[in-house]
């Protein structure tokens, strides 16, 4: 039997967006394709970002950079679609963290996962091409964008389409 990766979704998310299925999304096998499902992931993480002002060239001075990605399929998803997108974060080191991504969709009143997803991102000098220390303000938006997101639950925050 082959070995499958299994991902753990923190419980703490910190931002939920929603993305269509374009149909540049999908496959031969008329669903989204692997690489669509990361753009996707990489899409809902800038948009992340972005509420904070930040890129990933610039978290305060470093950029980030990838330092592993893992993603567990668990159902298809097809064009016309709309993807719910849940972030969380873990593991926030001194110059690294890791993104977890939850992609449901909903189908007849009900929540369906499409796939988990998780991202090592490193804290990184473009310019003298190594790894740098975290920025504390970044650090800060980090925990900030978690407890926005919890108190605004009930105005559905942010959910740009």
């Amino acid at each position: 039997m082959m070995a499958r990766i299994k991902l753990l979704i923190p419980d703490k998310k910190i931002f939920s967006l929603r993305i269509p299925v374009r149909i540049t999304d999908i496959n031969y096998g008329n669903h989204v394709g692997n690489d669509a499902l990361v753009s996707i992931v990489h899409e809902a993480r800038m948009q992340w970002l972005a509420t904070g002002k930040y890129s990933e060239m610039n978290i305060g001075g470093p950029g980030l950079i990838m330092s592993d990605l893992a993603v567990e399929y668990k159902a298809e998803s097809f064009y016309g679609d709309i993807l719910s997108v849940n972030i969380a974060v873990s593991e926030v080191q001194k110059i690294s963290f890791e993104v977890y991504y939850e992609i449901t969709v909903e189908r007849s009143g009900k929540d369906f996962v499409i796939a988990k997803a998780k991202t090592g991102m490193v804290c990184y000098d473009y310019g003298a091409k190594k790894v740098a220390a975290m920025p504390e303000e970044f650090e800060t938006f980090l925990h900030l964008t978690e407890e926005l997101f919890m108190n605004s639950k009930s105005s559905n925050f942010p959910l740009p389409v």
